[in-house]
């Protein structure tokens, strides 16, 4: 039985990184026999540029009806001074909320070999492996907003529905891992937050009692991520705290383009994949963007969406012997170097190490 993937490749790098993860997902196809099928969809400033929307009603009607969906990157300076609501980012924002995607999940792990291309010192960096979860569909980037002149206005909501769905996942995934979980909030200053503790507190004390729980501050946690990375195992929090502290640990694996994530909901709905890193549009269409995020988010794919556990391991082992066997991308590579590959050259290179096993 064929599986359908949709590839909304997006704007900027976008469309570079995801033919590659695409190369990726069809060798790994043939050689799992997974049935693999691909569609093309529009999304973000592209879909804007085409239709006059940053989601078409196509681009979700074709994500509801597949197994999962790539996506590249949206966004750029081309699109800053259109209405808000015509902008890229409103696609992504869309996408996710047409089919209930609450929980962005973001591995961050570190390869010895590229150890110079963080700025802490590798000793730091032994033994680093995040699990985060970000809540995506809540708080301030989706609560009731205004400006006037002289004035503008935010608001922060979350409801305990929301903040149990989304803990049960995290704590789900603990579970599998080493059975330790840390919950980031601002429970000194916020409500949102106190409520967030609360919630937190219930969820994993009386359904996953096995897990040893640490709350956090916000800011506490961003400073332990970098004195401390080593010690965290699953951390949990809201949306936007999670989408700064996920690149924040971006920088303990090097680079944002090494680090990919998923984002999923409940039952047995598509779930959506895609690099961490941003559009680019400052190095777009030359061929240098580093195609290990987005790889690594069909990785994630193929375990989440399609239950091929094997052929995503495979990949995840692909990537890992190209880098150490020395395979950089520009982003990566020592100061000074010339021997770095562009997006596709790095590609045939987990390729090689693909096929070899």
């Amino acid at each position: 039985m064929s599986k359908k993937v949709v590839v909304l490749a997006g704007d900027g790098v976008g469309p570079e990184v995801t033919a590659e993860a695409v190369r990726v997902l069809k060798a790994v196809s043939t050689h799992h026999k997974l049935g693999l099928t691909f569609e093309d969809a529009l999304i973000g400033g592209a879909a804007y540029d085409a239709v006059g929307s940053p989601l078409p009603d196509a681009t979700v009607a074709a994500c509801k009806s597949s197994a999962g969906i790539l996506l590249g990157a949206v966004g750029g300076p081309k699109w800053a001074d259109i209405p808000v609501q015509h902008r890229p980012e409103q696609g992504l924002l869309a996408i996710r909320k047409a089919l209930g995607l609450f929980a962005n999940l973001r591995p961050v792990t570190t390869v010895p070999e590229l150890a110079a291309a963080s700025p802490l010192k590798a000793e730091k960096l032994k033994g680093v492996d995040i699990l985060v979860i970000r809540e995506l569909t809540g708080g301030i980037y989706f609560g009731k907003r205004g400006r006037t002149a002289q004035a503008a206005f935010d608001t922060c909501e979350y409801t305990t529905p929301e903040i149990e769905r989304v803990c049960r996942i995290a704590g789900t995934l603990a579970m599998t891992r080493r059975r330790k979980i840390t919950s980031v909030d601002k429970a000194n200053v916020l409500d949102t937050s106190r409520l967030w503790r609360e919630v937190a507190t219930r969820v994993f004390r009386d359904e996953f009692p096995q897990l040893t729980v640490e709350h956090l501050l916000v800011d506490a946690a961003a400073m332990h991520l970098l004195s401390r990375p080593a010690d965290f195992d699953v951390m949990v929090t809201e949306n936007m705290f999670g989408d700064i502290l996920t690149d924040e640990a971006s920088m303990l694996a090097g680079s944002m383009g090494l680090l990919p994530s998923a984002s999923l909901g409940t039952g047995s709905g598509p779930g959506l994949y895609e690099p961490i890193h941003g559009s680019a549009p400052d190095i777009a269409g030359q061929g240098v963007a580093n195609p290990c995020g987005t790889i690594l988010s069909a990785a994630m794919l193929l375990r989440y969406s399609c239950d091929a556990e094997a052929a995503a391991r495979s990949i995840e082992s692909a990537v890992a012997a190209a880098l150490q066997a020395g395979a950089r991308t520009r982003d990566i590579a020592a100061p000074g170097a010339r021997d770095w590959l562009g997006t596709t050259a790095f590609t045939d290179v987990v390729l090689r190490h693909l096929a070899a096993h």
